[in-house]
């Protein structure tokens, strides 16, 4: 008996398959011949009696740096002048650490806020309710 099963991988929505196999396989995708950005991996399987079957896989390819905006959302109404922070980060092993540009500048969390400011509140309350000075006796 002849197995003619075969599978197929398309990139995107090119005509042409990048590669074809038997199944089963395995193989390397690889995504530094791939721009980055939003892609998409179609699968063609062929059964021995000549059915075809497919799935789409979605994914997104970044081999460039990352890139962290501070100041600006999706989709955000502006008006007026808008500061807007921008890093990126890089992928490449360096020998050295550069700590300068290494962290996106953030603002301390309200929750923070919130809790730094009831603890010293809480602090202030209790030393005023039960600070007495007979509870406190010197050794000297």
């Amino acid at each position: 008996m002849i197995d003619n099963r075969k599978i197929r991988v398309f990139l995107d929505e090119d005509s042409v398959p990048f590669a074809e196999f038997s199944p089963p396989v395995k193989f390397v995708l690889d995504t530094t011949k791939i721009p980055d950005g939003k892609h998409q991996l179609r699968i063609v399987a062929q059964s021995t009696s000549g059915k075809e079957g497919m799935k789409t896989v979605p994914f997104e390819v970044r081999n460039g740096p990352s890139i962290s905006i501070v100041g600006l959302e999706d989709g955000e109404v502006v008006t007026d002048q808008v500061s807007v922070t921008i890093n990126s980060y890089g992928s490449e092993r360096n020998d050295f650490f550069l700590i300068r540009g290494s962290e996106t500048p953030k603002g301390i969390p309200a929750w923070v806020w919130a809790i730094t400011i009831s603890f010293i509140g809480f602090a202030l309350f209790y030393f005023t309710m039960y600070w007495n000075q007979d509870n406190y006796q010197s050794f000297f």
